[in-house]
């Protein structure tokens, strides 16, 4: 199994609890948050990591080097900013396996990876997460065959499935369209699901993203 993680967080709304550093390198427990995702992806059975990273991503290879908990990693290294798209498309063609698994270095989900599937020429499947009370995110709907059929913008719900930033990916997922070299991949996914024929998997997992300070003193809670 093969996976793409992005790295290339700024972590500005951080910058009150957390030093000048990309965003997966805030510390946790004496620990870079990273490296709980990728103590999960080792548990999972992940063998190999393309890390996409950008600012300042010298400090994440003198951490983790080329190999970390037996995982072999290959860096994908922005020279410009390329968008969350285009630092995906990218990794990928450093990619091996057909089918990738692409995750946020700065969010933790705590689900069974190989539940996600692409089935019927679908080129991507998501990993959806039951929430209620919620305005941070925006609402993801699915149809009775559990294809995606609407993207709701950031809100207040009362409830609803939110992307919480897991997906399994075909490789040849970027071929059919005209793309700029940055772009963002939550654009490009709102825009095609209906061609991509997007799929999604729902989960109730544990889930934390770190991009606020309330959020990365839960996190530093729940990895004790």
């Amino acid at each position: 199994m093969e996976a793409i993680v992005l790295c290339g967080g700024l972590g500005t709304r951080l910058r009150s609890v957390v030093k000048d550093i990309p965003k997966p390198m805030a510390d946790i427990n004496g620990k870079p948050f990273l490296s709980f995702v990728l103590e999960y992806l080792k548990a999972q059975g992940v063998q190999k990591l393309i890390l996409a990273v950008s600012y300042k991503y010298e400090l994440i290879q003198e951490y983790f080097k080329d190999e970390f908990l037996g995982l072999k990693l290959t860096y994908s290294i922005e020279k410009e900013a390329l968008g969350t798209g285009g630092a995906i498309k990218q990794a990928l063609s450093l990619a091996k396996e057909k089918e990738q698994f692409v995750l946020n270095g700065d969010s933790f989900f705590d689900i069974n990876l190989s539940q996600l599937r692409l089935e019927n020429q679908s080129k991507l499947c998501l990993a959806l997460k039951k929430m209620n009370d919620f305005e941070r995110y925006g609402v993801v709907e699915l149809d009775d065959k559990g294809l995606v059929s609407s993207f709701k913008e950031k809100a207040y719900f009362k409830h609803g499935l939110i992307n919480a930033g897991i997906y399994l990916l075909d490789k040849t997922i970027f071929d059919a369209f005209s793309l700029e070299k940055s772009f963002s991949f939550e654009d490009f996914m709102q825009s095609h699901f209906k061609a991509l024929r997007a799929r999604a998997e729902v989960f109730d997992g544990y889930f934390i993203d770190i991009g606020v300070p309330q959020d990365y003193f839960k996190a530093s809670q729940y990895f004790k």
